[in-house]
């Protein structure tokens, strides 16, 4: 049995390696499931003429593999959560690159000497199946998750586990009054969640709303919007009434990378018009101020929804991020 294993991870590893030497470019942390980088690839493939090998880590997954590669890379840029971002920077696996368009992106969407630069935004929210919740209300705000009606129907990732947990920690402690060193509000939520039976998994969890096994979720605007837009059921995004935070997801070029020259032309390309653009199609709110057409506007919450939620300094919030997670362990889990 062990030998049938043994061969096939090596089998596995094979055709992973011909993908990628098949590849002009690799990515780590593009994943066809997320961020429409299907469409993003097919179109860099038709216009600038690269293929892009793309896989399924997450960001966390992803800072791992770089981190044990970082002697002889194999990535040539990564799409991170802008945590991670900042982990692979003070690791000194990425190296400065600043794209086109560089400038004209807000302070908070751009490390200052182009280490990591974001291509997009998500709004952090409540991903709500409506037709699980049995006629009950969508809820409006995060503290209506207390209320009876939704014992064992709120979910939200483990956030000393993954990127999207910690972000919605982060939200929550914000918008009810904590402070980036002042865990104690969301800790003290996290404990009334628990007592009203909620889900704690620890892998994006977008199968199991569809599904209504976790009826409410914290989870970014564009995975809602995109269970509304295409999948069958009755999904909603909900921007809770006290507040939320947006998290860039941005992009790095690896130091060394091994395909530099294509690498860059990519990146370029991905903070361009016609790439913010792709990603706007996917729901995600662009990092450049270009203008969405009016039929993909409309599918996203008014902006005057959008003015509750706010940028903040990510790696202030990094810095802070192993006191929480130790925090929590101690009191949650």
């Amino acid at each position: 049995m062990k030998a049938v294993v043994r061969s096939l991870v090596l089998a596995t590893a094979l055709m992973l390696s011909a993908r990628t030497q098949a590849a002009d470019v690799i990515c780590y942390g593009c994943s066809q499931q997320s961020a429409d980088w299907a469409s993003v690839v097919k179109a860099i493939k038709v216009d600038l003429g690269l293929e892009i090998a793309l896989d399924n880590k997450e960001s966390g997954q992803a800072l791992t593999q770089l981190l044990a590669e970082s002697d002889h890379p194999v990535a040539d840029f990564a799409y991170l959560g802008v945590t991670s971002a900042i982990k692979a920077k003070e690791a000194g696996i990425l190296e400065p690159y600043r794209l086109k368009g560089f400038a004209d992106m807000a302070p908070g969407l751009r490390d200052p000497d182009g280490y990591w630069t974001a291509i997009h935004s998500g709004t952090l929210g409540l991903f709500v199946n409506k037709e699980a919740l049995g006629g009950k209300k969508v809820p409006a705000c995060w503290s209506d998750l207390f209320k009876p009606e939704y014992r064992g129907m709120v979910g939200y990732l483990d956030p000393s586990a993954t990127v999207v947990g910690y972000v919605g920690a982060v939200a929550v402690n914000l918008a009810i009054g904590g402070t980036v060193n002042d865990f104690d509000p969301v800790i003290s939520y996290f404990k009334a969640l628990q007592a009203n039976a909620a889900i704690v998994p620890k892998q994006p969890s977008y199968a199991r709303v569809l599904s209504g096994e976790i009826p409410i979720l914290f989870d970014y605007d564009f995975n809602a919007y995109r269970a509304k837009y295409t999948e069958r059921g009755k999904f909603e995004f909900v921007l809770p009434c006290e507040g939320s935070v947006v998290f860039p997801y941005v992009v790095g070029l690896i130091k060394n990378a091994p395909h530099r020259a294509q690498a860059e032309r990519v990146l370029d390309y991905l903070l361009s018009e016609r790439g913010q653009l792709l990603f706007g199609n996917a729901y995600l709110r662009p990092a450049r101020p270009v203008q969405l057409p009016t039929e993909i506007s409309a599918k996203f919450l008014p902006a005057r929804d959008y003015r509750r939620a706010v940028a903040i300094d990510w790696e202030q919030v990094a810095r802070v991020e192993k006191i929480f997670v130790d925090l929590y362990l101690a009191q949650i889990q």
